[in-house]
């Protein structure tokens, strides 16, 4: 069969033309291109956009690494400049980047590494972008994911640890923000909030010796720091640990020595491991502070009450706990505890009208 020659020539011309039309289309887009790095102009944007999507229509085309890359840089930076979404495309921006960037052989990449970097900066800033306006909405997952795509294009001016630890912890990802933590910390000069920030974490996933640990371990960096010595006496106030309280309440209260509370856990933690004159003292603090304090009233009375019961010849412990107990009963007439007390008073000093009257509405109490 013969063929026909004008037809064969015909053909070649064709073929011919359209690979002269795409790389025009190619040229025509990297000079686009260029114009919009240099001014900043969206129009040269669009343009350059325009004339990649025309280039890209070839399939031997669509698959060059070069065309991918300029394709790549296009729409990378559109994805970031144009935040709004004014230039229609086929679809998202960052989608059409990713793909791409996996049409590009890896052995492809160490010719284009400066193309590459700027893609990928381009995306960071972009799933910043949407990180941001997630948390806007509160949305903590869709924020999440976003900084978890800028993880994933490892780029060194862009330490998204923090960001990931703090979204993990904030939708209950716990097992991830400790790990996110944990590498901050390992570098060595993460600051204090970092290790107050874990605390909370370990203590919302209610592993109390994790946050006791993290704690110890910042008050050894941060000896004088005072967020982290309050988290720890709060901690061992909860799990009644006052031995080891009393070491280290005088340095919490010399930062808050008008805190009523405070003052009385120092009074109750010396007192519970046998400092009674410092307890004494912090009691006696709390009732300058509030006279009408009922726990310091009660405590401190109840002192001056068992000095009396050892030593009914005490005249002070006596008077003491007598004045103490009454004003305890006064600001609560009807607990049991400042009652009881004043029935042990009554009984060792001998005042059998006051023990009866006391005693009948204990009796009153009990059988309400």
């Amino acid at each position: 069969m013969r063929l026909c020659l004008p037809a064969i020539v015909s053909g070649f011309l064709l073929l011919g033309s359209a690979q002269t039309f795409a790389q025009s289309n190619y040229k025509e887009s990297s000079n686009s291109f260029a114009r919009y790095t240099q001014s900043g102009d969206i129009k040269n944007l669009e343009s350059a956009k325009k004339f990649i999507d025309e280039t890209y229509k070839n399939r031997r085309d669509s698959n060059s690494a070069r065309v991918n890359v300029l394709r790549a840089m296009i729409y990378s930076s559109m994805a970031y400049a144009d935040s709004t979404r004014s230039i229609k495309n086929p679809g998202d921006p960052i989608d059409i980047t990713y793909e791409s960037l996996n049409k590009i052989r890896k052995r492809d990449w160490e010719n284009y590494p400066s193309e590459i970097n700027y893609i990928k900066q381009n995306l960071a800033a972009s799933h910043i972008y949407k990180a941001k306006k997630a948390l806007e909405k509160e949305d903590y997952a869709g924020a999440y994911e976003s900084y978890l795509k800028v993880r994933d294009l490892n780029i060194e001016n862009y330490d998204v640890t923090y960001n990931l630890a703090l979204l993990a912890a904030q939708t209950e990802q716990y097992a991830a923000a400790t790990a996110y933590y944990n590498n901050l910390l390992k570098r060595g000069d993460a600051p204090v909030e970092y290790y107050l920030e874990l605390a909370e974490v370990y203590k919302r996933n209610k592993d109390g010796q994790a946050v006791l640990n993290t704690l110890h371990e910042a008050r050894t960096k941060f000896p004088d720091n005072k967020p982290v010595l309050m988290n720890l006496i709060q901690l061992f106030a909860q799990n009644n640990e006052y031995k080891a309280i009393a070491p280290i309440i005088d340095e919490a209260i010399t930062h808050e020595p008008e805190d009523i509370d405070l003052n009385y856990l120092a009074g109750y933690a010396n007192e519970s491991v046998g400092n009674i004159e410092i307890a004494k003292r912090y009691y006696g603090k709390v009732l300058q502070l509030d006279p009408n304090n009922y726990e310091a009233n009660l405590a401190l009375g109840l002192i001056f009450l068992n000095s009396f019961l050892q030593d009914s010849d005490n005249v002070e412990a006596q008077y003491q706990a007598q004045n103490l107990l009454l004003k305890a009963n006064e600001i609560r007439p009807y607990d049991v505890n400042a009652l009881r007390s004043l029935s042990l008073y009554y009984e060792r000093s001998g005042d059998f009208a006051q023990l009866d009257r006391v005693k009948l509405l204990l009796n009153q109490l009990s059988n309400n």
